[in-house]
C-alpha cells in the first residue's frame, strides 16, 4: 500500500510563525514567567492534512516539555522555542499515526500501558509516581500516551516497511571489529548526543533556532538526557542521546576533532563533565556532552598455532617447503599434517594470546589477518616460523558481541529510513501553522 498524501506547500514556517499559545499559558502556573499574562481563544494551533491540532494540544505539550526538562520560570523566547517544537512534534506524530492508519496499525492500551512500565523503569519509578508527578505540572497523561503511541505506531511501521530490506554483512561486521581492534588501546570516552536534522533545504534557520533553544536551557541546568528525548532526531533519542562509551575514531569527524577541546573542559571541571557547542555535521548540527573518559579496557585476543623450523633445521629445501605449505590452504586443524613433510619442523598450538605480550614484529605481522589466515614463513631468533590465526576477538569490559553489532547496524540503518520517510511526509502533506 501506497501512502501519497496530496501535495501543497506548508503555508507558515513554524519558525517564522507568531505565537498562537503562550499567552495562554499563564495556566502552567510557577513553570512559566510573571509576565505570561494575556489570554488567547482556544481554537485551532495547526492542521495537518486537515486533521486538526488544538491550542490545547499544543499548551500540553509545552507542559509536558518543561516538566520533564526540568525549566523553571522561562522568559518570552524561550516559550517560543518550547512551542516551535512542541507544534513540531504534534505534526510529526500526526503524520506517523496518519501513516500507520493507512496500513491499518493500531497500539492497544495494553501495548501503551507496557511502554510507559518501561519509561518508568528507566526512571527508576512507577508509572503511578509519573502519573503524579505530571499531574502536578499540570500535564495530563493523555498527553504523554499520544506521543508514546505515536513513537510505537511509527517503529512498527518502519520495521514493517524497510526491515526486510535491510541486509547486514558479516563483511559489515568484521569491519565494525576491526576498527575495534584497531582501537583496542585507545583512550574512551561516555559521550552523549543531540542532533538536529535539517530537514529540507531551506530548513536550516529552523535547525539552528532549535539548537540555539536546546543550548540555552542547558546552560539553564536543564538535564541533557530529558532533551535529547524531546528535541534529538537521532535514534539515540530513545536512550537519553547515550551512544556509550566509544573511542574517537567511531565519531564523525567533525566531533571527534573537538575531543581534545572536551577533555581539557573535562578535566578543569573534576570529571563532573563538557558542553560543546554546536557541531555543524552532514545533514545538521549536532550538540555532544563528554561524561566520562578511561584509558582502553579492551585487549585484542588472538588464539594461535605456530610451524617453526629451528636455525639447525634451515636449509634451501625446508625453506622451500616450509614456504609452499604457508601459501596453501593452513588451518590450525591442518597444521601438523601440512608440516609432517617438512624435516625437523615443530608444530605448536599457542592458546590464546593477548596482542601486547606478543613480540612487535608477530605483532605487526599478525595485525592485517583474519581467522583461517597466517603470516606466511617469517624469520625469528627461534628459527623460521609460521603462525597461523584460529581465532581472534576483542576481550574486555562492555565490548559488543557480533549479534551487537549486527543490531546497531540495523538500528543505524532503519534510522536513517526512518528520518527520509518522514521528510518526505513532510513535504507531500497539506501543514497548516495558524497565526
Amino acid at each position: 500500500m501506497s501512502i501519497v498524501p496530496p501535495k501543497a506547500k506548508i503555508r507558515c514556517p513554524m519558525t517564522r510563525c507568531k505565537s498562537i499559545v503562550i499567552a495562554g499559558l499563564i495556566a502552567l502556573g510557577s513553570l512559566l514567567p510573571q509576565t505570561a499574562s494575556a489570554q488567547i481563544t482556544e481554537g485551532i494551533a495547526a492542521l495537518v492534512n486537515d486533521e486538526p491540532i488544538t491550542t490545547v494540544d499544543v499548551r500540553n505539550r509545552m507542559r509536558l516539555i518543561i516538566s520533564s526538562t526540568g525549566l523553571g520560570q522561562l522568559d518570552e523566547e524561550a516559550l517560543t522555542r518550547v512551542q516551535d517544537q512542541a507544534i513540531r512534534g504534534l505534526v510529526d506524530e500526526h503524520l506517523q499515526l496518519q501513516a500507520a492508519a493507512e496500513y491499518e496499525i493500531e497500539i492497544s492500551d495494553e501495548e501503551i500501558l507496557g511502554s510507559l512500565e518501561d519509561l518508568a523503569v528507566r526512571n527508576n519509578a512507577t508509572v503511578d509516581e509519573i502519573v503524579t508527578d505530571l499531574a502536578a505540572s499540570g500535564v495530563d497523561v493523555s498527553t504523554l500516551r499520544h506521543q508514546l503511541e505515536a513513537e510505537m505506531a511509527w517503529q512498527i511501521l518502519v520495521n514493517g516497511r524497510f526491515g526486510s530490506r535491510i541486509r547486514i554483512s558479516d563483511q559489515q561486521i568484521e569491519l565494525v571489529l576491526e576498527r575495534l581492534a584497531a582501537s583496542a588501546s585507545q583512550p574512551q570516552f561516555r559521550i552523549f548526543e543531540i542532533f538536529f536534522e535539517i530537514t529540507t533545504a531551506n530548513g536550516e534557520e529552523e535547525a539552528v533556532q532549535r539548537v540555539v533553544g536546546v543550548m540555552q536551557q542547558l546552560q539553564q541546568g536543564a538535564p541533557f538526557p530529558e532533551l535529547a528525548r524531546q528535541f534529538s532526531d537521532s535514534s539515540s533519542a530513545a536512550n537519553g542521546g547515550d551512544i556509550g562509551w566509544i573511542v574517537a575514531s567511531q565519531l564523525q569527524p567533525e566531533v571527534a576533532t573537538i575531543i581534545p577541546q572536551l577533555m581539557q573542559q573535562y578535566n578543569a571541571s573534576g570529571g563532573r563533565g563538557a558542553l560543546s557547542t554546536p557541531i555543524r555535521v552532514p545533514g545538521g548540527f549536532m550538540v555532544v556532552a563528554l561524561v566520562g573518559a578511561r584509558d582502553g579496557t579492551t585487549t585484542l585476543q588472538y588464539e594461535l598455532t605456530q610451524i617453526t623450523l629451528p636455525n639447525a633445521s634451515v636449509n634451501e629445501d625446508s625453506q622451500s617447503e616450509l614456504a609452499a605449505v604457508s601459501q596453501g590452504d593452513l588451518t590450525c586443524e591442518s597444521a601438523e599434517s601440512a608440516a609432517s613433510g617438512i624435516e625437523g619442523a615443530i608444530v605448536t598450538p599457542l592458546g590464546q594470546i593477548s596482542a601486547g605480550d606478543l613480540l612487535p614484529a608477530i605483532r605487526d605481522a599478525l595485525e592485517p589477518l583474519g581467522p583461517g589466515e597466517n603470516t606466511g614463513a617469517i624469520q625469528t631468533a627461534a628459527g623460521l616460523q609460521t603462525i597461523i590465526v584460529c581465532d581472534r576477538q576483542i576481550a574486555g569490559p562492555g565490548v559488543p558481541t557480533r549479534d551487537d553489532i549486527e543490531g546497531q547496524l540495523r538500528g543505524q540503518q532503519l534510522s536513517l529510513h526512518s528520518r527520509r520517510w518522514l521528510r518526505d511526509l513532510r513535504r507531500e502533506s497539506t501543514i497548516e501553522i495558524r497565526n
